[in-house]
């Protein structure tokens, strides 16, 4: 379906899409294949069907590897597809296989090729080993047709039918007799400690005809398959309807030969549209109504957020400014000689207490100025790249069909975004009184982005010692540190020229000479105990997206819900900031001024209870073994709590700027 977009913005997704190497089904405009039978004389279609594999994953690794890496069956003319930077940066690894058919010619049980083993050889011992680990950690296969992933559907309860775009390349059971993961499916999978391979697949390919259509020949709209265990006697006899399950004993004391075969049917069903043609998968992956529950529950924190802010602004702000200000107009009018007494006004103001005291040092500059900016500076940059990506996302450009282009779209942006990061912080940096620009610049340019990539190269350190697929090759990260440094860098130093050519910010009132001592504070207005719950309500807002976000990226489940994630994003911003303008009231009416770190913390603690929640995910939800895997997953998760601090402190510190000038400009106080 195609949208009709203005002029500037269309020009913008263009060109954020050229960057993104976006080559998506739902982009507006773009064509998709067309697929007709040998010898029908089409010329704008393709008779072959290319199978492709990618790198298999488990749930209970967090380490993925490459198709090669467990002996399967290799394709003669090795075909490697071009790569986005977000597929390598995701460990995506996608090649040719060996499968060939032409559209609308069914195969009926084609051998692909024998894989043996042989008893007291090293490297078959190796390979051997290698595949039962597979099978023991239920790693996936996962392939592609026509850029679709091919998918095994199974029953589930209440008589739904779940699509897993994956599936397992063999099972288990174990000595006592206990069925692992997929031998559930087949009664015939019952010997205790053997592994039983899936070596023969049934591939069912859906097309949409177009000869009642505008176009000729047929397009995919789905690609279905069902695994199963059958031994064969060898290559040259092959029997796919046979019943006996390709054993793979757990003791390695005799030969053995794996027949790796497959059969592909065709079938045509019209009613599929071929732009909607990810929908089986989608639509079978429930919780569509958990998230409108999400949605409903965070709606309520934040009218219950909006409502107090609006009586704080409406009712009590409002009075207080009124009075203040009358009380202020009244001097003017009569000014009481020396022998005279004091008008009630004037008593009222002597003894006024509160949020109005502390201006003469409510704007008075924040300790370690120079590192809040620099977290200021980093939190724009994040922000303003999140909304972008999350924005693009929902108008279908960064869909699943368009592979690792989410992760592709997110750093480029964040590359081309040094400039806004460079200005915000050296314009903080100056109205704080800071004078050591250059140290300014470098750290917002080289701190957090540091931090972030030693962790990435520490992490990846292990992948490739693991031998995983996931590990980033020496290129990639050459190219990584030529974007920051000959990119994003440059740019933090033009952002920052320009920040520091400004002049410093205005503040609406005078700052005293001598600080002004802060009263005895009670247990909920000291700095520790208000910080820590500011963080609950915005992290309340998002922590069943959360959960979904997390099974996406540990569980291998498909994320496609980015109108929901905008909608919570959205959300999030209003809930940091209202909690935040909140809890820095409170602060100033309990005559406690220092505010600038107090707002950044407060909304920024939100991070603390996602990595509270990602640590309880790890151990109530996750099946993950093995010391490599938990060093990279909480290794990856300090790098998303980092992201995350940065971004929702950056939120509550200019709401909560905003808020102070806005009270302080409109009381009169010299």
């Amino acid at each position: 379906m195609k949208r009709r977009i203005p002029c500037g913005l269309g020009l913008l997704y263009l060109l954020v899409a050229y960057f993104c190497s976006c080559s998506a089904f739902y982009l507006p405009g773009l064509a998709p294949v067309s697929f007709c039978e040998e010898n029908s004389g089409g010329e704008d279609c393709q008779t072959a069907i290319q199978l492709f594999v990618n790198r298999l994953d488990s749930v209970e690794s967090v380490l993925p590897y490459e198709y090669d890496v467990f002996d399967f069956c290799k394709d003669a003319k090795e075909i490697r597809p071009s790569e986005n930077l977000g597929q390598v940066l995701f460990g995506e690894r996608i090649e040719s296989s060996p499968y060939k058919f032409n559209f609308k010619q069914d195969v009926k049980c084609k051998a692909v090729c024998t894989k043996s083993y042989k008893k007291g050889n090293k490297d078959d011992t190796a390979k051997l080993d290698f595949l039962k680990m597979g099978m023991q950690l239920n790693y996936q296969h996962h392939w592609i047709i026509d850029n679709m992933p091919v998918t095994w559907c199974y029953d589930v309860e209440d008589g739904q039918k779940y699509c897993n775009p994956g599936f397992p390349i063999g099972c288990l059971v174990t000595s006592d007799g206990r069925a692992k993961d997929a031998c559930v499916i087949n009664s015939e999978f019952n010997k205790k400690n053997t592994f039983y391979v899936f070596n023969h697949v049934d591939i069912k390919i859906t097309y949409h005809s177009g000869a009642s259509e505008d176009w000729r020949g047929a397009r995919l709209v789905a690609a279905t398959l069902e695994p199963k265990s059958i031994k064969h006697a060898d290559e040259k006899t092959v029997n796919c309807e046979g019943t006996t399950p390709m054993e793979v004993p757990g003791e390695f004391d005799s030969d053995v030969s794996v027949v790796y075969t497959y059969s592909v049917s065709f079938e045509e069903n019209n009613s599929i549209k071929w732009a909607s043609r990810w929908d089986y998968i989608l639509v079978s992956m429930p919780h569509t109504n958990i998230q409108w529950f999400s949605i409903m529950n965070s709606l309520v924190i934040v009218l219950f957020l909006s409502g107090m802010v609006a009586m704080i602004m409406l009712r009590t702000l409002h009075k207080d400014i009124a009075r203040y200000n009358q009380v202020d107009q009244n001097d003017l009018i009569k000014i009481p000689l020396p022998t005279e007494k004091s008008s009630l006004p004037y008593e009222d103001a002597q003894e006024e207490s509160g949020w109005k005291q502390v201006h003469g040092d409510v704007f008075r500059p924040p300790r370690k100025g120079m590192l809040l900016s620099v977290f200021l500076g980093q939190g724009t940059q994040i922000f303003i790249m999140t909304f972008i990506t999350l924005f693009l996302a929902c108008l279908g450009f960064l869909s699943p069909a368009n592979r690792g282009a989410l992760m592709t779209c997110a750093v480029v942006l964040w590359v081309l975004l040094g400039t806004p990061a460079g200005y915000v912080s050296a314009r903080l940096y100056k109205t704080f009184g800071g004078e050591k620009w250059k140290t300014n610049v470098l750290l917002t340019a080289l701190l957090c982005p540091g931090i972030v990539f030693a962790d990435f190269f520490l992490m990846n350190l292990i992948l490739w010692v693991e031998g995983s697929s996931a590990a980033i090759p020496f290129g990639t990260l050459v190219a990584i540190l030529a974007l920051w440094f000959g990119i994003s860098v440059p740019l933090t130093f033009v952002g920052a020229y320009f920040g520091f050519k400004k002049p410093a910010i205005e503040q609406p009132v005078r700052t005293n000479q001598i600080p002004r001592q802060i009263p005895e504070q009670s247990f909920f207005t000291k700095p520790i105990p208000g910080i820590v719950m500011g963080g609950i309500l915005p992290f309340g807002c998002i922590f069943i997206q959360l959960f979904f976000i997390l099974n996406s990226i540990w569980s291998h489940q498909m994320y496609y819900m980015f109108g929901f994630l905008f909608l919570v994003f959205i959300i999030l911003l209003i809930t940091c900031s209202e909690a935040t303008i909140l809890l820095c009231y409170f602060h100033l009416c309990a005559e406690d001024y220092h505010w600038w770190w107090r707002s950044f913390l407060t909304s920024g603690f939100t991070a603390v209870y996602l990595f509270i929640y990602a640590v309880h995910y790890f151990f109530s939800k996750l099946q993950i073994i093995g010391a490599a895997s938990t060093i990279l997953y909480f290794g990856y998760t300090m790098i998303m709590v980092l992201i995350f601090f940065l971004f929702t402190g950056t939120i509550g510190f200019f709401a909560c700027f905003w808020f102070v000038n806005k009270i302080y400009s409109v009381v009169k106080v010299d």
